[in-house]
């Protein structure tokens, strides 16, 4: 297993922009024991050339697209494709999902509309066997943040997860690297802190912002309880090393 010096799992994780931190996932992370190495690189945080020093690698979401010019894409979508090829683990929530896709030759574009919200997600067949996956209930929920959307799995992805409108909501890239369209780090503090500040698009999406808050928050218990557990089968599996 990669370690650090003080013998606990490294991770290293990408946030994107202010208020998109590894919420839930990186509570569980901390309670793990893991080493969270916690990158900002929109504040100039450089990110490293290689993986060499981590055990596994987490990449948020954010508002910038996967298909935008932004400084740093290169480096992330260089770690995402070689952890890929070098089977470290590898989570990627959203914007991090559609980096993953990119990376590895899959595509993102703008959705026909954006998801926002509380949404009940469906199994592909291949799920039942998922290392992260399987334990799941029948139709799980979990909170939808996004504009853009995953239009092709990038080759040899295995499609895990998905609902009526957004066939790629979770898959799978080789035995270690995971992608979800869906966020499970995020509660009802955390959609509240959103919506703040989005008020106006939300509006404009003719969204009752207040009513959808009220549903997420009504199910947080629900949503603590499927993605705490998800989460530490992901850090299981980070902890394991290559």
């Amino acid at each position: 297993m990669l370690r650090n010096g003080a013998g606990l799992t490294r991770v290293l994780v990408i946030q994107h922009e202010d208020g998109t931190g590894p919420g839930l996932v990186g509570e569980r992370l901390e309670a793990a024991g893991a080493e969270v190495d916690l990158r900002h690189p929109w504040q100039g945080d450089a990110l490293p050339d290689d993986l060499s020093g981590h055990a596994a690698l987490l990449v948020l979401g954010g508002t910038p697209a996967a298909f935008d010019d932004v400084a740093w894409w290169p480096a992330v979508l260089k770690l995402l494709r070689g952890a890929v090829a070098d089977e470290v683990p590898v989570l990627g929530i959203c914007l991090g999902a559609q980096l993953l896709a990119v990376a590895c030759g899959g595509t993102v574009a703008r959705a026909g509309h954006p998801q926002i919200g509380l949404y009940e997600l469906s199994a592909h067949p291949a799920a039942v066997a998922d290392e992260l996956f399987g334990d799941l209930p029948p139709g799980p929920v979990a909170v939808q943040w996004h504009w853009d959307e995953i239009t092709a799995l990038p080759p040899g992805a295995v499609p895990l997860l998905y609902c009526p409108d957004f066939p790629n909501q979770a898959y799978r890239l080789g035995p270690r690297a995971w992608g979800v369209q869906f966020h499970p780090e995020v509660g009802a503090a955390e959609a509240s802190q959103w919506a703040a500040s989005d008020t106006a698009s939300l509006e404009g999406l003719g969204l009752d912002v207040q009513a959808m808050l009220g549903v997420v928050e009504e199910a947080e218990p629900e949503l603590l309880a499927i993605w705490a557990a998800w989460a530490d089968r992901w850090i299981a599996v980070a902890g394991s090393g290559p």
